[in-house]
């Protein structure tokens, strides 16, 4: 191990390469020492008194007063704890990962939140079909659709929900529940969604599977008349419609979901009216970034973005330090 005068004139040295020119990494492979050694003598690397797995380490620099820690998250609501709503008037104390980790120290059944996992592989491309699940920057640009079964009354009886749902708003913007898979009821559910839209000349796009009611001669006559251009998943690949399968989970995971199964068609269009007005209007998804799919089709959510971003503003400008990273997108 080298002396401290050692240490003092090897960074000198390797500092007057850096100033004529020469790389880090050769400069202190010239000298027989890593990189990091020679960041650890600047002290630019910082070093933990002890490295064992229960040793307390350096104290972080944005850390927050131990006074108003507890207290301030103590006071913010158990569900989501740094997540104001649209018309919050008081600010969040830290960014809101910090807060959520607070929170299962100061409250004993806080619903802490970790990172999102890492998105999955993307499937190969095969010949032959293309998707439209990368486009929609605009209402009525792309939507999706698919046919989901939901249980009778009795094992082996089921009913068929289709769901048309817009791309860029995730709003249902068609929905019908029948007996039979047919290609004249989805050719109906499609002139439906066409027709409480108001967008007869507007070019359109409608993807879907490859199932044998969603390719039929009926609807693909009344997509030609309605001037919708027709987009299908790809051979051999199952999540090329991910929205529409994410929309029939979201549905059948309702708590208000009846597992044990419908007993009439009747019961099944009726259940379904209150959860589509409640996933158009109240439902929040993650994706469209926590506003409602009606204020998204419709426009409102560039306001209330706006709004929340000048809330988690609020309490950056006076402490930058307890944001690691930007707010909350």
């Amino acid at each position: 191990m080298l002396s401290a005068p050692d240490r003092r004139q090897a960074i000198g040295l390797i500092g007057e390469a850096l100033r004529r020119g020469a790389r880090l990494k050769r400069a202190c492979a010239e000298l027989g020492i890593a990189v990091r050694t020679y960041q650890r003598w600047r002290g630019l690397t910082p070093v933990k008194a002890d490295a064992r797995p229960g040793a307390l380490g350096p104290e972080p620099v944005n850390k927050l007063e131990s006074g108003g820690a507890g207290a301030g998250v103590g006071a913010l609501p158990r569900t989501r704890l740094c997540e104001p709503a649209a018309g919050a008037d008081r600010p969040p104390i830290g960014h809101s990962g910090r807060v959520y980790r607070l929170g299962g120290e100061f409250l004993p059944h806080s619903a802490g939140g970790g990172r999102a996992p890492p998105p999955g592989p993307q499937p190969s491309a095969a010949a032959g079909s293309g998707t439209a699940t990368a486009g929609g920057t605009s209402p009525n640009e792309v939507r999706t659709w698919d046919i989901s079964w939901l249980p009778g009354p009795v094992k082996g009886l089921f009913f068929y929900l289709s769901l048309i749902v817009d791309l860029h708003s995730r709003k249902i913007l068609g929905w019908e529940v029948y007996t039979r898979e047919s290609a004249e009821y989805a050719a109906e559910v499609v002139r439906r969604a066409v027709l409480a839209e108001g967008c007869v000349d507007q070019p359109l796009v409608l993807h879907a599977d490859n199932g044998s009611p969603l390719k039929g001669e009926t609807l693909l006559e009344t997509l030609y008349r309605l001037g919708i251009a027709t987009s299908s998943s790809r051979p051999r690949t199952s999540n090329d419609n991910p929205y529409s399968e994410a929309l029939f989970r979201t549905c059948k995971y309702c708590p208000a979901y009846p597992t044990p199964g419908f007993a009439s068609l009747e019961e099944a269009r009726a259940w379904m009216q209150p959860f589509v007005y409640g996933y158009n209007h109240k439902h929040c998804p993650g994706g469209i970034r926590l506003v409602t799919p009606q204020q998204r089709h419709s426009g409102p959510d560039q306001a209330i973005l706006a709004q929340r971003q000048a809330i988690y503003e609020q309490p950056r400008a006076p402490h930058p330090e307890r944001w690691s990273r930007a707010i909350r997108n």
